[in-house]
This record gives structure tokens, C-alpha cells and sequence, in this order.
């Protein structure tokens, strides 16, 4: 007891270091700048905007984790930490659970259930993974004290504001991850504002706590980006190696050739589809030193659009099919 009174005093300057620091954020030429260009715009008044920056409490490590050099996985080792049994298993419980939401986003949007729940399981673990910084300390801390990505990271802090009191939501209650993606399907606040929508007719669009939102929310991104309903996403190939080859894995978020050219260039489906068909090489190293080659079509082009990788593009199509096939042969064991 008393080495912890002794720590008080201690932890009292420490939350008097910190308010002191925080309130000096809200003085820093920057941030009264930015505060002045929202005011001049109409869309806030300073008093609003001081009373949060007044609050905001930068997080040093957020700056660490995005100095800290990316590494790429192979494919086989992405594959291993993101399509497992548990993401599969939960992922048909949840379907079962929002059964009416998926089919009247099907209907209304064009978006399959199993794309749906497969995006969530990825993003967010069905809601359980959803981020523990405040979004205002996550997204000012970028925007002031990361340069490299400042002019994106303010334009989402003012998203951000701007959603919080469209929705009527506390921006200083509003959590998620250290790099300001939002909720079950992490969107960031420009897509909220975008493409988040109120599925439910609750008169807010809740993309923290409400199934419905959040799965009206997922199909109308898919489907405002272009998905395609019933087409194939990815399709193996086989490919004849050369200069061309390189060209081709290096243009790997385009469609910029259909698959007749692609065939010309010594890439060959190992599927049926049309040669008019836009598509694009994907690589995928499913062991050391050995690479397996796919045709990725119109529906892997947006997927990867949410997220822009290849890797997870095709981890999202592979649990997407095995959610669909888990979830089918549940329901024909239950008929009777």
C-alpha cells in the first residue's frame, strides 16, 4: 500500500504533463490554420471545433508503427493467418444469424451473402476486432505530425468531424483502428460518408453496432464499385514465362487487356472465359519458390479496390466460396 502511495503523486503529474500537452495541440499554429479553413468554410463553428481539439491526445506510437518498414508476405504464409477454420465456422454462424439482411442486400444490391460475410471476417472478425484508439486522436495524430501522409489523414479528420455530426455521434467517443478505419467493415471516414448507408430505416447509419447497416453498408460499396453479380472472380492459368510476363504481374491493379491479348502475350486460361473478358495476371507463390498463376476478372478488380492487395483478393474469394459451401450444406442437412 504504501509503494502505491507513493506512486500517486507521480501518477497525478503525469495526467497534469499530459493535459498540458494536450492543450498545447490545440495552440499549435497547424491546427488553429486548420480550424480557421473549417470555420471559412461554413460546415462548423470554432467553438464545436476547439472543444474537440482541446480533448485530442496524440499518440506518438501510431507514428512508430506506420516508420516501421512493411514487410510482404508470400502467399502461402498470408493464406495460413487469414483463411482458417475459426474465420469459416464463425462465418456461417454469422450469416445464420443475418440471414434476411444478406438476402435483402442480394436483392437490392447485387451482392452475394458469402462476399459479404467473407469481407467482415477479414476486416473485422464479425465485429470483434474493431480498433481500440479514439478515430479523432488517431487521425490528428497523423494529419499534424506525419507529414509523409498529413494532407490525406486531415482530409479523413474532417470526414470524420463531419460524419460524427451528421450521425449525432460524441467524435471524441467514436473508436477504431490506429489508422482511422471505422467499425465492422473498417471503412475509413470518406467512405462512410460515401457509401455507408442506413439499412435498417433506423435513421442512422451505425456501422459500430447494427448488422443491417453494416451489411447494407458493404453490398452498396461493392456494388457502387462495380460487382458483378454471378460472375467468376478468379480463374488458375498457366503462363509461357518471358519479358512480357514481367510487364504484365507489374500492372497488377489494372484492367487494361482482355483475356484474347492476355493469350497473345502467353498467358492461358486454364478455364472457360470469353475472350473479351477484361483481366489481370496475378502471381501467387503457394510455397517457397513455386508460383501458381491466376487470371483475376472484373470481381477480383474490386475487391481489390477495398483493400489493395492481390493477397487479400484472393484470401476474401477463398473464404467467400468456402463460406458458401459450409452455409449450403447446412441448410440441405436441415431439410427434412
Amino acid at each position: 500500500m504504501k509503494s502505491l502511495l507513493k506512486l500517486a503523486p507521480l501518477a497525478a503529474l503525469f495526467s497534469f504533463q499530459l493535459a498540458q500537452a494536450d492543450a498545447a495541440f490545440l495552440a499549435r499554429p497547424d491546427v488553429q490554420r486548420y480550424i480557421d479553413e473549417q470555420v471559412a468554410g461554413g460546415q462548423f463553428n470554432r467553438p464545436e471545433l476547439e472543444a474537440v481539439f482541446a480533448n485530442v491526445e496524440l499518440k506518438p506510437n501510431i507514428i512508430k508503427i506506420l516508420d516501421k518498414p512493411s514487410t510482404s508476405r508470400p502467399w502461402y504464409q498470408f493464406r495460413n493467418s487469414t483463411v482458417g477454420e475459426k474465420t469459416i465456422a464463425d462465418g456461417v454462424a454469422f450469416w445464420r444469424a443475418n440471414a434476411a439482411a444478406l438476402t435483402r442486400a442480394e436483392q437490392q444490391y447485387g451482392v452475394a451473402p458469402e462476399l459479404i460475410v467473407a469481407i467482415l471476417g477479414v476486416e473485422s472478425h464479425y465485429g470483434r476486432n474493431t480498433g481500440s484508439f479514439r478515430l479523432v486522436d488517431a487521425l490528428s495524430t497523423i494529419g499534424f505530425d506525419y507529414p509523409r501522409r498529413a494532407d490525406f489523414f486531415r482530409k479523413e479528420l474532417t470526414e470524420f468531424l463531419l460524419l460524427a455530426k451528421e450521425e449525432g455521434k460524441d467524435p471524441l467517443t467514436l473508436k477504431g483502428s490506429y489508422a482511422g478505419a471505422m467499425g465492422w467493415p473498417q471503412f475509413m471516414p470518406s467512405s462512410f460518408r460515401k457509401w455507408a448507408v442506413d439499412f435498417d430505416g433506423s435513421g442512422h447509419r451505425d456501422i459500430w453496432s447494427d448488422p443491417d447497416d453494416v451489411i447494407g453498408s458493404v453490398a452498396n460499396y461493392f456494388q457502387r464499385h462495380g460487382w458483378r453479380h454471378g460472375d467468376d472472380v478468379i480463374l488458375p492459368a498457366s503462363v509461357q514465362p518471358g519479358p512480357q510476363i514481367d510487364q504484365l504481374i507489374a500492372d497488377k491493379f489494372n484492367l487494361h487487356y482482355t483475356v484474347g491479348e492476355l493469350k497473345k502475350m502467353g498467358v492461358t486460361p486454364q478455364s472457360p472465359v470469353a475472350d473479351d473478358v477484361p483481366a489481370v495476371l496475378v502471381p501467387l507463390e503457394t510455397a517457397p519458390g513455386v508460383t501458381e498463376y491466376w487470371l483475376g476478372l472484373n470481381n477480383f478488380f474490386v475487391i481489390t479496390r477495398y483493400n489493395r492487395s492481390t493477397l487479400y483478393a484472393k484470401a476474401v474469394q477463398e473464404i467467400a466460396d468456402q463460406l458458401r459451401q459450409r452455409y449450403l450444406a447446412g441448410q440441405a442437412a436441415a431439410q427434412p
